[in-house]
């Protein structure tokens, strides 16, 4: 394959985005100045402006629409219309400003002018729901990409991580059987990976996200704190304003101590002009690390504390991970890292040194690999006393780009005294085609459809049919024949197996 011809991983951030790229075996990651693109647009002035410049814009760190710019559109998607800057804007279209960037960017450097960049390894959150996962689709193909797969962020960071050892084989062969955490903690969202290496798959054991304490919340906690101090030590009233854009700067500035801070013991936070005052214009508060753990502790606990929950649900200890690999631009805060290491212990977290690439690499490993998703474990139908059916088997290769897997089921209404047939699809906690009637299912959906309560037992016939398209969606459809009762669900939240680039060995053992 010519270098034009390759497919790239794209890591399309709630905070930031980049790209990356195999070629001759060699990783090349397309950074601005040695940072990711700010998932920023503008559009001040019916003037379209993206990346760093529309980042600078900017005078809070929550996500969303402030004044005539757009922090994360990614949180936007699935969302109506919104008017910025007197024009409706659709939230897709700004997706496909920052992706379109992004691809002008990399196409303009000295690398990327001999790609195409026509389709991408696209990298989603754990929890994105099916409607989102579509229209982030869409805003690829808008921007002239084509999604070939999605991967999950935390699981692309895993392959990411075992791909680039140097030696793949034995670290893979080392972490067979073992359990695995990524700790994903970024700018806008947290999430959570618990893995197993079996049979020379990347599995996926449970999931967990949120978007509630991503890095810009910290942001927001910080520069308010420090306002309040500056004003309490400076004596300077809540009826003096800060300057125009002041707040902008100053959250600029903690940004900058809150990463400084990772290496320093005290940073000085300095505005100058910031209030609108003539006794008392600038803003200095002398921040040490004890002050932002104090100010943001509680976050940090709260985001950490996902990890304990996470465990306790599947039936693990801290003891029982061998590796936690943290990634994301939150794990380099000495608090967050020393509470990993208070879990887990020192020799067993891993702290990505490329955190804010960690992402996109990994998807462009998975793109140079043509490493393909399978489903992690089974999707079922429950039956009666105890037992289950399968109707997805676990190892089942997923979909690509306009491709699908589908299964139609013929079963019959045992008791339709009620007028509704019911289906409760589940999903086994065990990984693998190999499970037990007694294993621990957890229920994915239940679908309900009207039934001819007149009808005898095993009389009237009920079809279901299940279909995973190209975002990894599972749709399930269910009616009956006699009644016409129709029914359907929806699935978002199935675990994945991604195939390692281990010889010899091709998928779940079956025996």
């Amino acid at each position: 394959m010519s270098a034009d011809e390759v497919v790239l991983g794209f890591d399309f951030g709630t905070t930031n985005s980049l790209a990356s790229v195999v070629v001759g075996g060699e990783l090349i990651t397309f950074l601005d100045n040695e940072q990711p693109i700010p998932s920023v647009v503008s559009f001040e002035g019916g003037k379209v402006e993206v990346g760093r410049k529309a980042h600078d814009k900017l005078t809070s760190a929550g996500l969303g629409v402030q004044g005539s710019t757009v922090r994360s559109p990614k949180s936007l998607l699935g969302k109506d219309e919104l008017i910025i800057d007197g024009v409706r804007r659709d939230p897709v279209q700004m997706v496909e400003h920052v992706l379109h960037h992004v691809r002008e960017f990399v196409l303009q450097t000295k690398t990327g002018r001999g790609l195409k960049m026509e389709r991408v390894v696209a990298t989603i959150p754990v929890n994105m729901e099916g409607r989102r996962r579509g229209l982030l689709r869409q805003a690829f193909r808008q921007a002239g990409m084509s999604v070939v797969q999605f991967v999950h962020e935390p699981l692309a960071a895993l392959y990411g991580y075992l791909r680039s050892s140097e030696n793949t084989e034995d670290l893979i062969k080392r972490y067979n059987g073992k359990l695995l955490l990524v700790f994903d903690w970024g700018g806008g969202t947290l999430d959570l990976t618990l893995c197993r290496v079996l049979d020379g798959l990347l599995v996926q054991v449970a999931n967990d996200g949120t978007d509630e304490v991503g890095g810009d919340v910290f942001d927001d906690e910080l520069r308010n704190e420090v306002e309040r101090r500056s004003r309490a030590e400076q004596r300077v009233g809540a009826e003096v304003d800060p300057m125009p854009d002041a707040r902008k700067r100053l959250l600029h500035e903690c940004e900058r101590a809150k990463i400084r801070l990772s290496d320093r013991n005290t940073w000085n936070v300095y505005v100058d002009p910031y209030y609108q005052s003539d006794d008392q214009a600038d803003l200095q508060v002398n921040l040490s690390r004890e002050d932002l753990q104090s100010i943001v502790g509680h976050l940090v606990r709260k985001g950490v504390a996902r990890i304990e929950r996470l465990l306790e649900r599947e039936g693990y200890s801290t003891a029982s991970v061998e590796l936690c690999l943290a990634t994301g631009g939150m794990v380099n805060m000495p608090l967050v890292k020393n509470r990993l290491d208070e879990l887990f212990g020192p020799g067993r977290v891993h702290v990505s040194r490329r955190s804010a690439s960690a992402i996109a690499e990994g998807a462009a490993w998975v793109a140079h690999d043509k490493a393909r998703l399978h489903l992690a474990k089974n999707v079922e139908l429950a039956l009666a006393r105890n037992s289950y059916m399968p109707l997805l088997t676990a190892g089942l290769e997923m979909p690509l780009e306009r491709e699908h897997r589908r299964e139609r089921f013929s079963l019959y209404c045992v008791d339709p005294s009620d007028g509704f047939g019911k289906f409760s699809l589940v999903s086994p906690h065990r990984p693998g085609p190999r499970v037990l009637p007694d294993d621990k299912r957890r229920p994915l959906q239940n679908i309900v459809v009207k039934v001819d309560a007149k009808a005898q037992p095993f009389r009237e016939r009920l079809e279901l049919e299940v279909v995973v398209n190209e975002d990894l969606i599972l749709k399930a459809e269910a009616w009956s024949l006699n009644q016409k009762g129709r029914a359907e669900a929806e699935i978002h939240d199935l675990e994945f197996a991604l195939a390692t680039p281990v010889r010899g060995v091709g998928g779940f053992a079956r025996d």
